[in-house]
């Protein structure tokens, strides 16, 4: 069963650390999804850009609108993922309770499904 772990950060964190504080942590987090590559778990992973650099896009009354961010109403951002390839829901709650990103953000993990479950 494919699980995603999404890595879910206060908005101003990664300001406050400087950049050796930040280039540490994602060092651990590379090492973290080299581990679970080795053990044939990892199917992808990504740390994303803060959301000051994204864009929100929805289509209404057949009208695009594009927000750029940052987001005033944001209180978090996803800093991240991995996507996983495990056998149960506890398998892959195992492996969020053992990401560095737990420490200092929420790791939530939901399983892959359409859309219309």
């Amino acid at each position: 069963m494919a699980y995603m772990l999404l890595m879910i950060e206060p908005t101003g964190q990664r300001q406050s650390r400087t950049e050796a504080e930040g280039r540490a942590l994602y060092d651990r987090m590379v090492s973290f999804g080299d581990e679970l590559k080795s053990r044939g778990l990892l199917l992808a992973t990504e740390s994303l850009r803060s959301h000051a650099q994204a864009a929100r896009v929805a289509v209404r009354s057949g009208r695009p609108q594009v927000v750029d961010g940052p987001f005033a109403e944001a209180k978090e951002m996803v800093g991240g993922f991995y996507l996983l390839n495990v056998a149960t829901r506890e398998e892959a709650l195992a492996i969020a309770r053992a990401c560095p990103a737990a420490e200092w953000a929420t790791v939530e993990v939901r399983e892959t499904a359409p859309c219309y479950l």
